[in-house]
């Protein structure tokens, strides 16, 4: 009889994200008021929950330590851009290789200073090349970088040494959320495989809308080729065999000036602010309000991205927005979107911007 209360003692406990754990959920409770100031516990809970539960399920080591350094590394970005939330970023992509002596290079340097000029700070890989340039002209009080550790090309660059919005992940996943997360835009200039890498990204999470809309801005030097030719080929190829809409070009922008990229951007943000979804309806906040005609015009003009039946119309912040206190003065359009056609969607924020 002993043998067995020892054994039934032994058995794991099942656990659920539902509060049914019984003791357990009542030693979470403990341990979120013992270490004091958790905001938000409801998920702080549901994270230890995920813990315990991955401990249960993984009998090797490989896929916890995985879970580990991703949690680590996802906590300490969120640690690093939290006091900047309020401050718009504009993530630079480019390849590593490029010289101080090329026109690119020149051409990031004065990109970095000019939106550092206009308010902006400056996301780059962290490295040297492209990523180099657009610290140098952004300055160090402006910029952030999110490194990755390799064999090579892995050293920060001289305007990040030291510097506390530096970043290094094991991960290339947590890496490219940080850059696509924190970013209210993105411009890219000429690289290998990496750059492809994460031009195509950031071109897939705006066109399946996993990312909200933001400026995507491809840049070369004058006369340069890099980006027509990659365009040439996704229109030809990609778009001609039907395996993307021709409306996916709406989402990106070929320049060959920094002033043009950053008055790109501006333009993007000069009455839109940000959008989300409350109930299935995409809310999007402006800072002032559209004219009758105006949103008679939008409707008119963008009754195809909208569900049967469905209407644009103004409104103040919604019931579910009440949480959101910086923003609630800020005027609304309520969209019936579709939640397709991504690429129309950008042209919608580009004509209300227009207005």
């Amino acid at each position: 009889m002993q043998e067995g209360s020892e054994n039934e003692s032994s058995k794991p406990v099942e656990l659920h994200f539902t509060r049914t754990n019984g003791v357990v959920d009542e030693s979470i409770d403990t341990l979120i008021k013992d270490v004091g100031g958790i905001d938000h516990p409801d998920i702080v809970r549901e994270i230890i929950l995920a813990a315990l539960k991955a401990g249960q399920e993984n009998r090797g080591r490989r896929d916890l330590k995985l879970m580990n350094t991703s949690m680590k590394e996802m906590r300490f970005t969120a640690k690093v851009f939290g006091p900047y939330r309020e401050v718009r970023k504009v993530t630079v992509f480019g390849s590593a290789r490029i010289r101080p002596e090329a026109p690119l290079y020149r051409i990031a340097v004065e990109l970095g200073k000019q939106l550092a000029d206009a308010g902006f700070m400056v996301i780059t890989g962290g490295g040297p090349g492209i990523m180099q340039a657009a610290n140098e002209g952004a300055g160090p009080e402006h910029s952030f970088g999110v490194n990755i550790r390799l064999p090579f090309e892995q050293k920060p660059n001289p305007v990040l040494v030291g510097n506390p919005r530096y970043i290094s992940y094991k991960y290339f996943f947590n890496r490219k959320v940080a850059f696509l997360k924190e970013a209210d835009a993105v411009i890219l200039f000429p690289g290998g495989f990496g750059t492809m890498d994460e031009a195509m990204e950031s071109i897939t999470l705006l066109q399946t809308g996993k990312r909200y809309p933001l400026p995507l801005l491809m840049i070369d030097e004058p006369g340069g080729t890099y980006w027509e030719r990659l365009c040439n080929f996704l229109e030809n190829e990609l778009s001609g065999q039907g395996y993307i809409s021709a409306d996916d070009f709406r989402l990106i922008e070929k320049l060959d000036r920094p002033e043009d990229a950053v008055s790109r951007i501006r333009h993007f943000y000069s009455r839109y602010h940000s959008l989300r979804y409350v109930n299935g309806q995409l809310v999007i906040r402006m800072s002032s309000r559209l004219k009758a005609e105006q949103l008679d015009t939008l409707k008119e003009a963008y009754r195809d991205i909208l569900i049967p039946g469905g209407d644009i119309r103004q409104s103040g912040a919604l019931e579910e927005e009440m949480n959101e206190v910086e923003l609630i003065d800020l005027p609304r359009l309520v969209v019936d979107f579709n939640r397709r056609d991504f690429g129309r969607l950008r042209q919608l924020v580009d004509a209300i911007n227009d207005g």
